[in-house]
């Protein structure tokens, strides 16, 4: 038997679709949503719809941005030269918290995986590669310390050796099966400032 009529049914649907929201987080953020003012559900709504139409990726480093380039690649103080790797934005965002890199990144969108049929061609290392052909000194390769991760870290650092660019690795201190996102600032720090030659 159906607790509730069918438009709560279907918002609370559409909440369990979310990652990581379970049923009950799904109702519960469905009741939320019934019970607050019309105008805020409108407004709530209207930022979702224009951050679905204007966030894109940057044309640099892939992240999601809404502007051509996201505040990274745009900051002449960066370090424009030193380009870290890393598998997704959420990974991006754990380095950043640190405050300590002073380059840039570049977002490849996942890592190479036969077994799920995700090759070198179904992530942004064409994009990559493109970025070698300006001022780059070293590309550190941040991917997680999974067998996806490390099958992606090598296959980088063979297409990249051939053009003279140092290539590095961060070093562990990252748990093996670990996810950046997951990882405190310290040991992301450690992990940085302890990478290797690859």
């Amino acid at each position: 038997m159906d607790l509730y009529s069918g438009h709560i049914n279907q918002l609370i649907e559409q909440f369990a679709k979310l990652p990581g929201v379970g049923n009950k987080s799904a109702q519960r953020l469905a009741l939320h949503i019934i019970n607050m003012p019309k105008e805020h559900v409108q407004r709530f709504a209207k930022v979702m719809l224009d951050a679905r139409e204007n966030i894109h990726y940057c044309k640099t480093c892939y992240t999601l941005t809404d502007n051509e380039e996201c505040t990274i690649c745009a900051n002449a103080k960066r370090d424009h030269k030193t380009i870290m790797v890393v598998e997704n934005i959420r990974d991006l965002a754990a380095y950043e918290k640190t405050g300590k890199f002073e380059g840039v990144y570049h977002v490849l969108h996942g890592a190479i995986s036969p077994m799920l049929g995700v090759g070198p061609a179904d992530i942004k290392l064409k994009e990559l590669v493109m970025r070698l052909e300006g001022e780059v000194d070293e590309v550190i390769i941040a991917t997680n310390s999974s067998l996806e991760g490390e099958t992606t870290a090598m296959y980088i650092s063979k297409l990249i050796k051939s053009t003279g660019v140092r290539v590095t690795r961060i070093a562990s201190g990252v748990p093996v099966g670990g996810d950046l996102e997951c990882i405190d600032e310290m040991t992301l720090l450690r992990a940085l400032e302890g990478r290797t030659e690859i």
